[in-house]
């Protein structure tokens, strides 16, 4: 469906198409007009579903036609700002997507002003932002609480609350933080949840701060097997996972990888080692200054780093399309990380590839993954680099391996031939 289909004003299907979007997303076709209807939603879909525009659109279409609802700008720094939209999101990362997206599509609408309030940024540029009045905030919950506290946010002129990615902010412990926020805006808001599911906890939360929404279930997990191919290598100890690592990412077919690890200690262990090896790798985490974060994600979309060492917290929110692998070194516990992970790679309609480094006590995480995917992960052998213990029987089949081409270093070459000049320093540790 086109987006001049759903509603929207002339003006933002305009940028929409200068900016190469034509057809709307089974997501965003659903909930952009119910959305115009000011129906509270609950909407459930997967990562790389096209959600930031299914609540941007509608949010400034409604502020652009109303100049009323607009902030007039706060009199003195002392003033509270007062913003009309409200986006709360898990992650510092997700939070600047979501205002880049306000501002890019915001461009026609005449003085609407987009801010993100979120951790690591300084307290001078915060109270900076909050004092120009925006009429759009998006914050990470905690940092938005502080400032509540401080009386430097009044949401008496709030019309929209959004939650995005609200399965992740309650796995992060955020639900007191974020009962206290929606008891702070009028009742007579309207409120969009989009998340992975809508079971369990999210369910209950959902239920309390909405009032008869609309359910939204987008399967776009079927979408995402088309183009993102996945494949697992079974590994004995994290001696073979390394060097296995360095020699898949010797593939001169990747443009660019991101590697997920379940600590943040592994993750600045990995990208030194990676750096070491020739490679232009760095690391991202909580534990990061948010300026430090800024210019790393900064060096990745610019294309100075080839690899992204990360966990699952500082990955959320990263859409890069030049990503065309995902290498899980360590499985995630939960199934729908998994699926959060590999939506990384295989962006703007582009073929990616995920690859699992699974070790043999992962044998139950993997099998959790494959029933919320419903999907077989083939198993993939590397001549020289198979595992030396014999794996638990597995519903996966097992790719043949192929003689290794001449002048191929311990390959199969299906992953190409490693960039010449490469030092196996990684692959020695």
């Amino acid at each position: 469906m086109n987006f001049n289909e759903l509603g929207l004003d002339p003006a933002l299907v305009q940028i929409l198409a200068a900016g190469g979007y034509a057809a709307a997303t089974p997501v965003q076709a659903q909930t952009i007009p119910a959305a115009l209807a000011g129906r509270d939603l609950l909407v459930s879909s997967q990562t790389g579903s096209g959600k930031t525009a299914a609540f941007l659109l509608p949010a400034l279409q409604q502020l652009s036609a109303n100049p009323a609802a607009r902030g007039r700008g706060a009199k003195s720094r002392f003033a509270p700002a007062q913003p009309k939209l409200l986006v709360l999101t898990p992650t510092r990362e997700l939070a600047l997507q979501v205002m880049n997206a306000a501002e890019k599509y915001g461009t026609r609408a005449r003085g609407l002003k987009a801010v993100a309030i979120l951790g690591g940024m300084p307290y001078p540029k915060q109270m900076q932002l909050l004092a120009q009045n925006p009429e759009i905030l998006v914050a990470t919950p905690g940092r938005l609480i502080d400032h509540m506290g401080s009386g430097k946010i009044d949401f008496s002129r709030l019309e929209m609350l959004v939650l995005d990615e609200a399965d992740r902010m309650l796995d992060m412990g955020f639900i007191e933080d974020i009962e206290k926020i929606v008891a702070a805006t009028p009742t007579a808001r309207q409120t969009l949840l989009f998340s992975a599911t809508l079971d369990g906890l999210v369910g209950r939360v959902a239920q309390r701060i909405t009032r008869q929404a609309t359910v939204i279930k987008v399967a776009s997990t079927a979408a995402a097997k088309a183009k993102i191919e996945q494949r697992l290598h079974r590994v004995d100890d994290p001696a073979h996972k390394s060097r296995l690592l360095d020699y898949l990412l010797r593939d001169a077919a990747i443009a660019q990888a991101l590697v997920f690890t379940a600590t943040k200690r592994d993750a600045d262990r990995i990208a030194g080692e990676l750096s070491l090896a020739g490679f232009a790798a760095a690391a991202l985490h909580g534990d990061m200054q948010q300026g430090a974060r800024n210019r790393t994600l900064n060096a990745l979309r610019s294309g100075q780093l080839r690899v992204l060492v990360a966990t699952d917290v500082a990955a959320r929110g990263i859409d890069v399309p030049t990503i065309s692998h995902v290498f899980n070194y360590d499985l995630p516990h939960s199934p729908e990380d998994y699926v959060h992970r590999i939506g990384r790679t295989g962006r703007a309609g582009r073929a990616g590839l995920a690859v699992s480094l699974v070790g043999h006590a992962e044998g139950f995480t993997l099998k959790n993954i494959e029933r919320y995917t419903q999907q077989r992960i083939v198993v993939d052998v590397v001549p020289g680099y198979e595992p030396k213990q014999r794996a638990a029987p597995s519903r996966s089949k097992p790719y043949a391996a192929r003689p290794a081409p001449r002048g191929a270093p311990r390959g199969d070459g299906r992953y190409g031939k490693p960039a010449a000049g490469k030092r196996e320093r990684f692959a020695s540790r």
